[in-house]
């Protein structure tokens, strides 16, 4: 994709759902149990707009990290109680499929921690039954914080509901790919096109993944050996850096469409084949509500396109 074709809009797949942001507005878009498409304002804007520090290279992924988990967070509860997840159902609340999208959702969460210190711990017990791995240590940790983390998601993607929501993350996909090629927004034209988007959620956890072992294996060339909760800590600590030089990568790799671009995309799209699927044409409908809800006026009704690219092209 050319930089001409990049566009600021973006997305999250949600329970029965879709939540689309454009540079000006966040809205959610659910299928309720009745057949109907409802959509709902979110909270939109960044504290990025405040404070100009916090636009600066590095910082602002951080920033924009974290937002998203909150307004990610807020989404699916939000979508759960729309699409009727929560009505009681023979006496019991049928809360168990919220808690699995979460438990997707918040599998950045489960890096920063389990994926973290669990290949730590074995390398530990490694290193005390073998001896000192050397500048091996990183790299087998890094290698293993991949392994788990593709279990993970294999493990998670044969869930029912997360099958679901796989295909609402492939329809999200696949609808911005037709709006940045300029076609009409239809049924037929979002089939045809790609669900493997490069600057998808996924492509991002694997960056900070694949970008850890580097920055960590680069690191401890010039630092004493590190051992328990001191290397656990200093590797917590510097992952907002980790995070922060992941952005700037998936922003770019979501910009341009090199030679670079195309090797540093490639394992992160493969992913994609497990955290997205073909949407059902009903599915289809939703995405292409909430992208059009994005980039309509609430008071003239009018469809403003444009408003899509506002702030891309600065």
């Amino acid at each position: 994709m050319s930089k001409s074709k990049y566009s600021a809009v973006g997305g999250q797949a949600v329970m029965e759902g879709i939540m689309m942001r454009s540079p000006q507005k966040s809205v959610l878009a659910v299928r309720t149990p009745d057949g109907k498409i409802v959509t709902e304002p979110m909270k939109h804007g960044s504290v990025r707009d405040k404070y100009k520090i916090l636009r600066l290279p590095l910082i602002r992924g951080v920033v924009s990290f974290v937002e998203s988990m909150a307004v990610g967070y807020r989404s699916l509860m939000r979508s759960a109680e729309l699409a009727g997840l929560e009505e009681e159902t023979n006496g019991n609340k049928v809360l168990s499929s919220v808690l699995m999208v979460l438990s997707s959702v918040l599998g950045v969460a489960l890096a920063v921690g389990l994926f973290l210190l669990l290949p730590q711990l074995t390398m530990d017990w490694l290193e005390r039954i073998w001896g000192s791995l050397g500048v091996f240590r990183t790299l087998l940790e890094g290698v293993s914080r991949m392994a788990l983390f593709l279990l993970y998601i294999i493990l998670t993607s044969l869930m029912k509901d997360i099958k679901n929501l796989y295909r609402y993350h492939g329809a999200e996909h696949k609808t911005i790919f037709c709006f940045e090629a300029g076609e009409e927004l239809t049924i037929e034209n979002i089939r045809k096109q790609s669900r493997l988007h490069p600057r998808c959620g996924t492509s991002f956890l694997f960056l900070v993944l694949f970008i850890s072992i580097l920055f960590f294996s680069v690191l401890h060339c010039f630092l004493p050996p590190m051992h328990g909760l001191v290397r656990f800590l200093v590797h917590l600590a510097l992952l907002p850096v980790v995070a922060g030089i992941s952005f700037e990568v998936l922003q770019y790799t979501g910009k341009h469409d090199n030679l670079f671009v195309r090797i540093v995309s490639a394992p992160g799209k493969q992913l994609q084949r497990i955290t997205t699927a073909e949407p059902t044409d009903s599915q289809i409908e939703v995405a292409i509500v909430a992208l059009r809800k994005i980039l309509t006026d609430d008071i003239s009704g009018e469809y403003h396109p444009e408003w899509a690219y506002r702030k891309a092209q600065k």
